[in-house]
């Protein structure tokens, strides 16, 4: 191996780290400003405003093309909102009746809502015999999350089955983000960094609004929550972002994919860890059966899509 592979290689590795580490505790940081009682509007109010701001300018410094047309705008709001508000916000909502380690578990199954829009819904890929099975297996996964809240009558029906419900949706929804994403990317005249810039500035935006709408101006800002959204900021949008946009320019995007199975791993261990949630025989089985069937469904989706060029921030987280 030469001095320019072995460089190469520790770049690859490095990224990677950074990519499933900090995405990986975003789910950590969004919990601890919830536990600060900052309200999720909010939090990604905050988060997006000076992290795409900041962003935007950047690209601007270093002379990147940073001016769009109306209808790219559009497109480029769409796909923030779907990802950044329904999304994100959602999952950060959510985060406030459900546990940081359950709430990755049901984001990662993803690829899965991906892998059936593409399939059934946009016609963009081949449904393959592994694919069904990974969808199969992600379906029973899911349903061992939730068997215990729905067996549970003091759960059923309460605010934490709602929170758990609602990131299916979320999941949902930043899946169809990232599908109009790849099928508008050619109409795109921006790179993917100042397209996610608008679209950070686009979520910030909606969500100052719905905070503004809701009058949650009266909040108490603690060193603690203020750090979780610097954190989130700097280590969930730039960081971790900029890290797997390098990744998906020099490793092939199933590589890639990876952190979709292995974030939660992240989140599941640093929420039991800095948090004290509990590790239940649900949460293992769960996440060993769907941490299968995202690895299947996105070996499967190799073969018949090309590679996604522009998928954007966290689930993060993220």
């Amino acid at each position: 191996m030469t001095e320019v592979q072995s460089r190469h290689r520790l770049q690859v590795i490095l990224a990677f780290g950074l990519v499933y580490v900090f995405w990986g505790s975003t789910y950590l940081a969004i919990g601890i400003a919830d536990d600060e009682k900052i309200p999720a509007a909010a939090i990604c109010a905050m988060r997006f405003l000076i992290a795409g701001t900041l962003m935007l300018g950047a690209c601007a410094l270093m002379r990147k093309k940073i001016r769009v047309s109306w209808e790219e705008f559009g497109r480029l709001a769409m796909v923030g909102f779907l990802l950044l508000v329904c999304g994100n916000t959602g999952l950060t909502w959510a985060e406030k009746y459900v546990a940081t380690g359950f709430a990755s578990l049901i984001v990662a199954i993803t690829p899965i809502w991906i892998f059936c829009l593409e399939s059934f819904v946009y016609k963009g890929d081949k449904t393959s015999g592994r694919g069904i099975i990974g969808l199969a297996l992600g379906v029973v996964g899911t349903g061992v999350l939730f068997w215990p809240k729905l067996m549970n009558p003091e759960i059923r029906g309460g605010m934490q089955l709602l929170g758990a419900v609602s990131l299916l949706g979320s999941s949902f929804c930043w899946a169809n983000g990232t599908v109009l994403s790849r099928r508008w990317k050619s109409k795109f005249t921006v790179d993917p960094i100042t397209a996610t810039a608008y679209e950070m500035i686009v979520a910030g935006t909606v969500n100052l609004c719905i905070s503004l709408a809701l009058r949650q101006h009266n909040i108490r800002w603690t060193h603690r929550g203020v750090g979780a959204i610097l954190y989130l900021v700097v280590f969930g949008s730039w960081v971790g972002f900029t890290a797997y946009i390098w990744l998906l320019k020099h490793v092939p995007t199933p590589k890639v994919a990876t952190y979709a199975y292995v974030n939660p791993i992240v989140a599941v261990f640093l929420g039991w860890a800095v948090l004290h949630e509990t590790i239940d025989r649900y949460i293992v089985a769960g996440s060993v059966v769907i941490v299968a069937a995202v690895a299947m469904v996105t070996i499967a989706k190799v073969k018949s899509a090309p590679a996604v060029q522009m998928v954007e921030v966290e689930t993060t987280g993220d």
